[in-house]
């Protein structure tokens, strides 16, 4: 475990929300928690997005909100409706809360919360609209136990979408991110219609296309502690099939 960079006064004190979607996530949402409320960002909160987990993530969710009440709230959804509907709702929510700046990421502890002060210090010090916790760029790294078919498809996909709309970013699927809140203002959550992790490259997509920078940092990507991965067929198919309907979708915006 890293240890996490100590920002200087005002950055630290940062309106930052972390958004979590969650589907059958109770094993691993209280440790996440834990380790997000205990780093040195007095103004983080946690927004928990569940989808009605069959597992009782979201009683597991309300019960650590009641704890933590000004820190931790929780938006239970009517089903599993996508990972993409979950971020387009937690991320309006936290916007609409006075969010400065809203991070996303996993619930499965394979994003390291621990990463986010330098992430959010790297943002702040730079004129970028979102930081990228990457696994691809120089001093990256992905867990030995991750599994090979897992490392062949993730870099398949990054390979497969740079060829196609032509994005500079080295890790085009990532899902740990900060973004400003004004980026996020200017994409337009309307204008986003992936439903699973389709999402992140739409994201990605939108942000280059509108001008913003992206800057990556290099972090390490942990295999899940707990519970399965939530890749199905069905969304295997929308991923594949996003970078061409994104072309046609998007092609006239403009910054």
């Amino acid at each position: 475990m890293i240890e996490p960079v100590q920002l200087p006064a005002p950055w630290r004190d940062a309106r930052l929300t972390v958004v979590v979607p969650t589907y059958n996530e109770a094993g691993n949402l209280p440790v996440l928690v834990e380790r997000l409320l205990a780093l040195p960002l007095p103004g983080l909160k946690v927004l928990v997005a569940d989808d009605n987990s069959p597992d009782g993530t979201g009683e597991v969710a309300d019960k650590l909100a009641i704890e933590h009440p000004d820190r931790v709230q929780v938006v239970h959804r009517a089903g599993k409706e996508g990972l993409g509907r979950a971020y387009v709702d937690g991320i309006g929510r936290a916007l609409d809360g006075g969010a400065e700046y809203v991070a996303q990421m996993d619930a499965d502890l394979s994003h390291p919360p621990e990463a986010l002060p330098g992430m959010l210090g790297a943002l702040l010090s730079t004129q970028a609209g979102v930081v990228i916790g990457s696994r691809y760029v120089p001093g990256g790294q992905l867990d030995e136990a991750w599994p090979l078919y897992r490392r062949a498809l993730s870099g398949w996909a990054n390979l497969y979408v740079h060829t196609l709309l032509r994005v500079r970013i080295r890790d085009l699927t990532a899902g740990f991110k900060i973004w400003r809140a004004d980026a996020l203002r200017d994409i337009g959550l309307d204008r986003v219609q992936s439903n699973g992790y389709s999402f992140q490259v739409e994201m990605h997509y939108l942000a280059t296309k509108l001008g913003h920078t992206i800057l990556e940092v290099p972090i390490r990507f942990e295999e899940r502690r707990e519970g399965a991965s939530k890749m199905t067929t069905a969304t295997k198919i929308e991923s594949a099939l996003m970078p061409f309907k994104l072309r046609t979708r998007h092609r006239n915006i403009e910054p």
